[in-house]
Parts: C-alpha cells; structure tokens; sequence
C-alpha cells in the first residue's frame, strides 16, 4: 500500500512512517522542510504544507497513486480565549482541519473512479472535549472530527474508508506554535493545569508516539476498523466518561479527579 503521510518530521507522523515501513508499505514522508525528514525510512520524501492549496497539488501529483492519506500535520497554541490573537486562532483551523480537506479533495475524485481508498485523521481526545488554555486546538480538532464523520457518509458507498485516529496525551507533546498567557488573572489555572496531564496519563507516563503509527497501520491493513480508533488509556477514560455523563456530572467527575478547584 502507498501511503502519504503529513507531518513526518517529527513525533506521531515520523513514528508512523517507521512503523509502516517496518510493515512493508511504500510510504511517501512529507513536511514543510523536507530536510528533516532524513534518515526516515521512506520510499520517498517530499515538502507539503498543508495550508497551501499548491503545495498539495504538487505532493499529491509528486507521490503517484496513492492508496491512503495519513493527515497528521498539525499545529496548536496555548492561552486564554479571552486574549488568543484570532489570526493565530484561524492559523490553528488553517492547518488542522482545511488542510486534512484539502488532501481529501486532492486525492478522493481519483479514489472514486477506481472504487478504493483510505484516508486517516490524526484528531485527538480534544475533539471530543474542550480544555482550559487549549481552546483554539480543541476546537480545530472538534471541526476536523465533524469533517471526517462526514466524509464517512459520503464516500463509504464509493468503496473509500474514513478512519479517525483519537490520541489521549503521547510523548513527547506537540510543540506549541506559540504560547499567549494572556491576563495575569488566568496564572492560577495556567498553574493548576500544568499538572493535570501527568494525573490524566497516571504512574506510568505517556505512551510514546509509536503506539499512535501502530494504530495507523493496523487501520490502514483491517478494513473492518470503525470509524473511530481511541489510542490510550486516558482517552478512553475520558471519551468514556464523556459518552456516559452529562455535562455537570462530566465536569464534577473531571474537576474531582484533576484536583480543579479553578
């Protein structure tokens, strides 16, 4: 299977290009800067960025015929709602949920005439709830899960599979496009937060990105894989807790178990 994947340079996107690889797929690696994707074992390695209708033309036309797309480029910010610049904010939306549609537009008219395809969105248990201080990437991922959910319905009788891919907290984190604190009356919460992802992911740390790539290849090889893949136990603590509660009831077993008194 030739499979192009977004965001390769680094964490989750270059996990999943080592462990496709390992699993005999032809995989194109793509990134902004192509000079960080050396030393991936890649059948090919091209410049993407996903925010740029051109830029995607090129890659898409640069990788032949693809069998699957693997949308994991992404960005987030750090900060109050409050004072998040809007410019950044829809810099976030640019990259995390138009780029995946961008890809899907470029590569889904050709899947549809040969009656096959699979494309895989790299979301987040953030697309499911939102949290303090990360609002701009929750509500990009919220967008990106409605997009697939969509896509779902409309492309499964053409023989094409939409997969989402719902990580809990992994090493090592994103990097943030920028941190905005914003007011000095939000210290307090920046504070409290801090600590609750080690609360959220417990005594054993956070899984490493490759937990994340195996879930990739393991939907992209079963075609019976849903349309959601939940990956760590605190993603499926917490899409668990969301699916069964209400919202005061969420929210009180939330603060409760992350020690929130904000």
């Amino acid at each position: 299977m030739r499979v192009l994947v977004t965001g390769a340079a680094r964490a989750i996107g270059r996990a999943t290009v080592e462990v496709l690889s390992e699993r005999g797929h032809e995989v194109v690696a793509t990134a902004r800067d192509v000079r960080l994707l050396a030393g991936l074992p890649a059948g090919r390695t091209l410049p993407l960025d996903v925010s740029d209708p051109e830029s995607v033309r090129r890659a898409v036309e640069g990788a032949g015929e693809l069998d699957a797309v693997v949308n994991n480029a992404g960005l987030t910010g750090h900060g109050p709602l409050e004072s998040f610049p809007l410019d950044a904010f829809a810099r976030v939306l640019e990259v995390n949920t138009l780029g995946p549609l961008r890809l899907a537009q470029a590569v889904v008219p050709g899947w549809r005439q040969r009656g096959s395809g699979v494309l895989v969105n790299i979301s987040s248990v953030q697309g499911k709830i939102g949290t303090p201080l990360e609002g701009a990437y929750a509500a990009s991922k919220h967008a990106l899960e409605a997009l697939s959910e969509t896509l779902y319905f409309e492309l499964g009788h053409f023989g094409i599979r939409v997969v989402v891919i719902e990580p809990g907290y992994i090493a090592p984190g994103m990097k943030h496009e920028a941190d905005y604190p914003g007011p000095p009356v939000y210290a307090d919460l920046h504070a409290q937060w801090s600590g609750t992802v080690s609360t959220l992911t417990g005594p054993s740390g956070r899984p490493g990105p490759e937990v994340v790539g195996c879930a990739v290849a393991d939907a992209l090889e079963d075609p019976s894989t849903p349309l959601r893949v939940e990956v760590g136990k605190d993603a499926a603590m917490v899409l668990e807790l969301r699916r069964t509660l209400g919202d005061t009831e969420f929210e009180a077993t939330m603060r409760e178990a992350l020690g929130l008194t904000w």
